[in-house]
């Protein structure tokens, strides 16, 4: 995945954001899944926008979305994973805080990622070999890098609003330090750490791979880690449950050493 592959996935998580905005501003039909979890016209809308191109830009690459499968059992080796519209609660709430997600995965590791936040104009975007940078607006892009934590300060914390509260809660009652904690929607926890606003994100609850991997990909390469609760780095791909286990995301292994002593 060079700079110019990952120019073309910004593009298209940006054009993808434009369809959702529209439905955004006009209001759009919503369903339920059968999980009973909303399904709205823009998130039908940015999936067959983003299909469509990453099937014309990268063709025979398997593509596993949350509102749609590629034909075929997919390959082991490579694959796009995409949530059209990662947050969509946040979406209904009227929040802002839900964004596009594209992550390309080789060997089920998440080697790229492009995390876009439509309604706020902030677009996050990494490869293993072009770095890791955000994107206010039409303005130039800048590095992004995770920020050390030396204990001098209060540890910030950032967290789900919708999901894991009561976990969550026990946890920062056994937390024997000052800390901040702010909730957030969809994939942007991430990249609050990737930018070094805030330094770890416990997630208590289930996630689904289209859910994390393409901000882990931002994380990641930006100097962050995320593993799961022992230790063990979030795997992908068509042959792993789609369900991942309880992780943490955080600015690096000193906040997960941290982490996992306050478990």
């Amino acid at each position: 995945m060079n700079a110019d592959d990952l120019d073309a996935l910004c593009e298209i998580a940006e054009d993808a954001g434009r369809e959702i905005m529209q439905v955004y501003a006009a209001g759009g039909g919503v369903w339920s899944k059968a999980d009973s979890s909303p399904l709205t016209e823009a998130d039908l809308r940015a999936d067959k926008l983003i299909r469509a191109r990453l099937e014309g830009r990268f063709p025979g690459v398997f593509i596993l979305s949350e509102e749609s499968v590629s034909e075929g059992a997919g390959a082991s080796g490579a694959l796009f994973l995409v949530d059209p519209l990662d947050g969509t609660k946040e979406f209904l709430k009227r929040s802002d805080e839900f964004t596009v997600n594209i992550a390309f995965v080789q060997e089920g590791a998440p080697v790229a990622g492009v995390v876009h936040a439509p309604a706020l104009g902030e677009t996050f975007f990494a490869a293993a070999d072009v770095g890791a940078w955000k994107r206010v607006g039409a303005g130039a892009a800048a590095p992004i890098r995770t920020q050390g934590f030396d204990g001098q300060r209060p540890l910030r914390i950032i967290g789900s609003r919708s999901h894991g509260g009561e976990q969550l809660a026990q946890w920062l009652s056994r937390l024997n330090r000052p800390h901040d904690f702010v909730a957030a929607g969809s994939s942007l926890k991430f990249c609050r750490i990737a930018e070094g606003t805030a330094d770890l994100y416990p997630r208590f609850g289930l996630t689904s791979q289209w859910d994390t991997a393409a901000a882990q990909a931002v994380l990641t390469i930006a100097g962050g880690l995320v593993t799961d609760f022992a230790g063990a780095p979030l795997v992908y791909g068509v042959q792993r449950p789609v369900l991942n286990p309880d992780f943490v995301a955080c600015g690096g292994a000193d906040l997960l050493r941290l982490f996992r002593d306050s478990l």
